[in-house]
C-alpha cells in the first residue's frame, strides 16, 4: 500500500519531526548495537568493494557540484534548530553512502530522488541516473545561519563552528599514514540519522575499507555557535597495521610568522600548533611547520587528557585575507573518555608549496600494535572551538619566530637557527619585575647559545603580559635538535612547554 501526501501535509510532518515521504522500506527496529553487530560480522568476511560510480559522474566537476542545490521543502529530518540536506555524487566524491532515518527506535532507508535537488538545465547533474545515490549529508541551521556539520567523502567530517568558517577536518581513523605500507582510507558506507529526545542530531555510521570495519556513533551538542561531538567507536581490523591513528585531525600549514612565504599574505595556515595535555598534567605546545621532508613527531603518554590542532592566532592583521578568513578557522580538541592507556600522540608534517594541500595530521596511536582480527573500542569528545577548552593558569605560547643565528654584526659564521618564543598570560603580569624567573631551555641533539629572556613592553590596556625567550640552537649533526622551553619560578612551571624540532639551517640562511 502506498500513501500519498500533498505538499502542505508533507511540510507539516517535516516541521513536526516526522519521517518524510520517499523512504524506501518499511520501518524496522534499530539500535547502535545493531550497527556494531553488523561491523563485527563484516569483519569476519572478505571485503566486497562497492560498485563503481556511474560514468556520468565524471562530468560533475567542482563547479558543477557547487551549482546543485537542495530544496528546503525536501529536507527529510528536522531537529529543534537544524535540518538535514543531502549531497549528490560528484567527481570529487563519487562513492555512495546509504542513508537511513530513525524515529522512535525504528529506521527506514531514504530513497534517492533527483527531485530533491535543484540545478541549471545544462547541469551534468541532470544526466546522472535516477538511482545514482547520495554522496553524503550536512546539517543546516533552521534560522538560515548556514551549515554546521558535514559528512562528505571517505570517513571525513568537519564543522565551521564556532566562527562560521571551515578549516581543518576530523575523520574516523588514519591507517598507516606515511608508514611502511600505503595509507588506507575507509569510507562511510551507511549512516542512520536520528533526532534524540533532546532534539540533538545523532549519527550512527558504518565505515569500511579492505582492512577495517568500524561502527561509530556521534551525539552532536550545540552551544551557541560552538559544537561538541561525543563519539563512541568500535573498530575491527581484518589485517595488521603498522601505524593506527585514532581520533585523527587533518589540517593545513603553509607558512606562519616564523619566516616569510612566497605569497603576498603574511601567514597562511588553518592551524598553527599542536596542543597536548598529558596524563601527568603537562601542557605542551608544538608549533606547526612546513618541512622540506616528511617529519613524524611522537609524544609518548599514559592516559592523555587531551590533544588538538589549534588555530591560536586570531588577529586579522596577521593574515590580511578577507576571503579565506584564516583568523576564523576552527580549532579541534580531542578529549578522551575513559582510560586510553599507553601510546603516543603523533604529528605528521608533509611538505607543501600551496594552501590547497592538507599537509598536517595528528592522531593517537596505542602502544599495543594492531593485529589481524583485533578490535579497538574507543570513546572521546571532539570540541570545535577557538582554543584549548581545558582551562589553565599557565601562560600560553602565542608566537614562534626564527632567523639567522649569532649576534648582529659580530658573528656572521654562527651555525644553526635563532629562535624567539613568545609567552603571554595573566600570571606573568605581576612578575614583570621579578628577578627569579628562569627560562628552562634544553636541546637533545644540539647546543643552546646566546640565551636571553625578558618581559616585553607593557601596553596600558593589557590585562596580561608578554615574555620573550630568545636563543640560538646549533644541531650536533645532520639531524634536527629536539628543543624544549618552559618558563619557571623556583622550579614551578609558569607556562606551557614549547617544543619543536630545529633542523640544521641551509647554507646562506
Amino acid at each position: 500500500m502506498t500513501t500519498t501526501l500533498d505538499r502542505r501535509a508533507a511540510l507539516a510532518l517535516l516541521a513536526g519531526g516526522a519521517l518524510a515521504p520517499g523512504l524506501a522500506s518499511a520501518a524496522a527496529p534499530f539500535s547502535f548495537d545493531q550497527v556494531k553487530a553488523r561491523a563485527r560480522a563484516l569483519a569476519n568476511k572478505p571485503y566486497v568493494a562497492p560498485p563503481p560510480p556511474p560514468p556520468e559522474v565524471q562530468a560533475m566537476d567542482y563547479d558543477a557540484a557547487q551549482g546543485v542545490g537542495f530544496y528546503r521543502e525536501k529536507i527529510p529530518l528536522w531537529g529543534g534548530d537544524w535540518g538535514i540536506e543531502l549531497f549528490p555524487l560528484s567527481r570529487g566524491v563519487s562513492k555512495t553512502v546509504a542513508v537511513n532515518l530513525v524515529e522512535n527506535g525504528r529506521a527506514r532507508a531514504l530513497a534517492y530522488d533527483p527531485a530533491m535537488f535543484s540545478s541549471r538545465e545544462d547541469s551534468p547533474f541532470r544526466k546522472l541516473p535516477a538511482t545514482a545515490g547520495f554522496a553524503g549529508f550536512r546539517a543546516m541551521s533552521r534560522d538560515d545561519r548556514g551549515e554546521w556539520l558535514v559528512f562528505h567523502g571517505a570517513s571525513y567530517f568537519r564543522s565551521p563552528a564556532p566562527y562560521g568558517q571551515y578549516g581543518l577536518s576530523a575523520r574516523a581513523i588514519a591507517a598507516d599514514t606515511y608508514a611502511v605500507k600505503p595509507e588506507e582510507f575507509p569510507d562511510w558506507r551507511e549512516v542512520w540519522l536520528e533526532k534524540d529526545a533532546q532534539g540533538r542530531l545523532v549519527i550512527h555510521a558504518l565505515m569500511e575499507s579492505p582492512g577495517i570495519v568500524g561502527a561509530y556513533r556521534f551525539v552532536n551538542e550545540r552551544n551557541g555557535l560552538a559544537l561538541t561531538q561525543t563519539v563512541e567507536a568500535s573498530v575491527h581490523f581484518r589485517r595488521a597495521f603498522d601505524q593506527m591513528g585514532l581520533a585523527p585531525l587533518t589540517s593545513m600549514f603553509w607558512f606562519g610568522e616564523d619566516r616569510g612565504g612566497p605569497d603576498w599574505r603574511p601567514e597562511i595556515h588553518d592551524s598553527d600548533g599542536l596542543a597536548i595535555w598529558t596524563g601527568s598534567g603537562e601542557r605542551i605546545w608544538r608549533p606547526l611547520s612546513n618541512p622540506t621532508r616528511v617529519v613524524t613527531s611522537t609524544f609518548s603518554d599514559d592516559n592523555p587528557r587531551g590533544f588538538g590542532l589549534i588555530q591560536r592566532d586570531r588577529d586579522f592583521e596577521h593574515y590580511h585575507d578577507d576571503q579565506a578568513r584564516s583568523e576564523r578557522r576552527p580549532s579541534v580538541w580531542v578529549e578522551p573518555l575513559g582510560k586510553w592507556g599507553r601510546g603516543t600522540v603523533r604529528l605528521v608534517e608533509i611538505p607543501t608549496d600551496n594552501e590547497t594541500n592538507d599537509n598536517i595530521v595528528a592522531f593517537w596511536t596505542p602502544e599495543a600494535p594492531v593485529k589481524a582480527k583485533s578490535r579497538i573500542n574507543l570513546a572521546y569528545r571532539l570540541h570545535w572551538t577557538g582554543d584549548v577548552p581545558a582551562p589553565t593558569d599557565l601562560a600560553r605560547v602565542v608566537a614562534t619566530r626564527t632567523g639567522r643565528p649569532g649576534e648582529p654584526g659580530k658573528d656572521g659564521e654562527a651555525q644553526g637557527r635563532k629562535i624567539a618564543v613568545e609567552f603571554r598570560g595573566e600570571n606573568l603580569l605581576a612578575l614583570r619585575t621579578a628577578i627569579d624567573i628562569q627560562a628552562d631551555v634544553t636541546a637533545r641533539g644540539g647546543q643552546i647559545r646566546l640565551l636571553s629572556h625578558y618581559p616585553a613592553d607593557r601596553r596600558e590596556a593589557e590585562t596580561d603580559a608578554l615574555w620573550r625567550v630568545v636563543f640560538d640552537v646549533a644541531p650536533d649533526g645532520a639531524e634536527p635538535a629536539d628543543v624544549r622551553v618552559v618558563l619557571r619560578q623556583n622550579g614551578r612551571a609558569l607556562s606551557e612547554t614549547w617544543t619543536a624540532l630545529v633542523f640544521p639551517a641551509p647554507a646562506g640562511n
